[in-house]
Parts: structure tokens; sequence; C-alpha cells
């Protein structure tokens, strides 16, 4: 039986990965909006459509804040139910959260209320006298962010209530019951570094973190659209396609609602193409950060080079690597050019087990080279 307890498993296994979007522009990116050609979006949506176990495909092309394409295949529901997702729908973006959450820190840094030196147990001093943090006094700022801590990942091999309202500190709690996978300063995913980032906003601020989101960023930035949802058990406002997910029988069930309070500043997020582009313009163009601070976010991961390979296109600006989410359900990914200009957001509902689900991201490399280079 597939059960809404069952049902929140991996949902918040958001994996915060670079998609390898090495793709650059065509050479007439770089000219006015009026006189840019890209190939179309709608045709690369139903090819996304076409790869397998996708129920519903929108994305929206922008330059200069400005469409210049877009499309939606699929249906908002399975088997063709529920009618076509309007492209500009709502979509949760999964662990492009966290680059969101990592900016606030880093405005935080910025102002001289944190440091990425500081370490957690001088930050949070609560996570260390509870015994909630292992390693709490060697663990930094910039551990957290570039997810280096070693903390152990909160979600383990038993689901978590769908119905139950966890604080963060319940969450830090299960993370302390997982053994530590590495040491301090090697990278590894963990979606308790992100928790803990988002307790350290709202000490910090005093505000709840999908307030300090909404006054930092949200409203500053026009994303009228995006939320951070905070309740249990809860689904996305307004029109927008449901993905779903493969019990142990093999069968499908509608994975649309999810705990929201196991998300949060890790992949809780819901927006849309249009803001998701304003966000990752701001932050490509340096209206969020300065460049000393963005480039934690904007560069390579830790211990990796910068990519130095200018894909199939030619021409200038090269797209940098994108920014991707997934879970059960959903793949949601935001490429953009390296100066800013050009976004490319896309959202997948799908229809299928983790193996197929993994398979999505080169379907979307394929879409943005279809769109950006249709030649190739």
């Amino acid at each position: 039986m597939f059960s809404r307890r069952s049902a929140v498993v991996g949902i918040a296994s958001v994996a915060c990965a670079a998609l390898a979007l090495s793709v650059a522009a065509p050479a007439s990116a770089s000219a006015p909006a009026d006189h840019v050609t890209v190939g179309s979006v709608q045709k690369a949506m139903e090819d996304l459509l076409k790869s397998g176990h996708v129920v519903g495909a929108i994305g929206e092309v922008y330059l200069d804040g400005k469409l210049i394409g877009k499309g939606s295949a699929g249906s908002r529901l399975l088997d063709g139910k529920g009618g076509a997702i309007p492209s500009n729908a709502r979509y949760r973006i999964g662990s492009q959260t966290k680059i969101m959450t990592a900016a606030v820190v880093l405005q935080l840094v910025n102002e001289g209320k944190l440091s990425l030196d500081d370490k957690l147990s001088a930050v949070l001093p609560e996570v260390a006298e509870k015994d909630l943090v292992e390693r709490a006094d060697e663990i930094t700022v910039l551990n957290l962010i570039q997810m280096t801590s070693g903390i152990p990942e909160f979600l383990g091999p038993d689901p978590m209530d769908p119905d139950r309202n966890y604080s963060p500190t319940d969450l830090l709690a299960a993370s302390r019951k997982n053994p530590r996978p590495v040491e301090v300063g090697t990278p590894n995913h963990s979606n308790t570094d992100y928790i803990l980032l988002g307790m350290i906003i709202e000490k910090l601020s005093g505000r709840p973190l999908a307030a300090e989101f909404n006054r930092r960023l949200f409203a500053p930035l026009g994303m009228r659209a995006t939320y951070l949802p905070t309740k249990p058990w809860e689904g996305i406002k307004g029109p927008h396609g449901h993905g779903y997910a493969m019990d142990e029988t093999g069968t499908l069930h509608d994975a649309d609602k999810i705990n929201a309070t196991i998300m949060l500043g890790a992949g809780g997020v819901v927006s849309t193409a249009r803001d998701v582009s304003a966000f990752s313009r701001a932050l490509r163009q340096g209206r969020l950060l300065p460049e000393s601070l963005s480039k934690l976010l904007t560069g390579p991961p830790p211990g990796m080079p910068p990519r130095t390979d200018g894909g199939p296109c030619a021409g200038d600006p090269e797209f940098a690597p994108g920014s991707l989410g997934t879970a059960p359900g959903f793949v949601a990914s935001t490429a953009s050019s390296s100066d800013g200009r050009l976004q490319f957001a896309v959202s997948m509902t799908l229809s299928g087990d983790d193996a197929e689900r993994m398979n999505t991201p080169s379907h979307i490399t394929d879409a943005l080279k279809s769109v950006f280079c249709p030649s190739a």
C-alpha cells in the first residue's frame, strides 16, 4: 500500500547538483533582445515529453528579463488528464532553494553580521550544548555553504511522518542518529547543512526564513509568484503539474503534496520560470552580492577546476553550469549565461522510479542545446 507516510520517503532528498550545461549561446545573444533568435522552446518541451516517464514539461527563455520563448507539453495530471500546464505555472524548484539560502547567508556576511570562518558552535551554541551536531566547534559557516561539514543527512531509512510539524531541531536530532559519512572539509551532499543555514538566518534576522526570503529576495526582485511553504502535507498554490512516485509494488501515486517542514532552506521553495530566472539574473549580475562572495555560488564546486569547454555552439557568452533540483515526481533546472543576460528555466513532472528520474538531467541538457544550438 502507498500511504501518505511512504509518500514522504525521499521527497526532501533534493540533489544540490550542477547540471553540466557547457553550451555557449549563439553569437547574436549579446545583441539587443529583438535581434536574438532561439530554437523552438515548444518543440524542446515536446521532445522532453517523448523522452519517457514525463507527465508534463514547461520551459521559458528570458533575455534581459524579457520572455523570448516558451513551451508546454503533456498534461497537469497523469494519462493526459487535467489539461495543459501553463508555461508560467508554479513548480517546486528543489535544491535550487539552496542557492537562495546561501545568498541570504552571504548577504549577512557582507553586512558584517557573520563571518565565513565563524564556527557553528559560536553562531548556534545550542546545537553544541544539546549535542545535535558532532564537532560543531570545528565546522565553519563556509563548510555549511559548500557542504563540506561532514554532517550526516537527516533523512534515514525510516519514513518521516507527513503530518508532523517538524522543527529544525527535530531534523538535527534525526541527523545525529546517523553516522558521519566524511571528515570535516570533505565534500558530501547533506540537506542538514542547509537546515542549519536556515536556522542561522532566522537567528540573526529575528524573522522566520520564509519572511526573510520575501524581504531580501522575492520582493526586491519582483518574484511575486514565489514562496516558501512551511506546513505539513502541503500542495502548490494555483494550477500546476503533478508528479508521481512509484511504490514498492511498481504502482504510481500522486506525489504532489509533501511535508514542507522537512524541506525549508534545503529545498522547499515554490516558484515559476520567470521568477527563478529573475533570481539567477540578479545573482549573476552582482545585484545581490559583491563578486568576492557571489563567486562562492557561481564558481565551480570545492576542489573542481573552472569549466573551459565551450560546448557545441560558437559565440559568447557561455552558459555557466546550471542549478538542478530533483525529487520523486519532479526535476527542475535553471541555466544562465555567465553574464546573466540569458536564462532557460525548465520544470518536468515525472511518473517513474528513482533510476528513471536520475536520467532526466541529460534530457534537459539536450533541450537547452535544441533551443540555443538548433543547427547542432
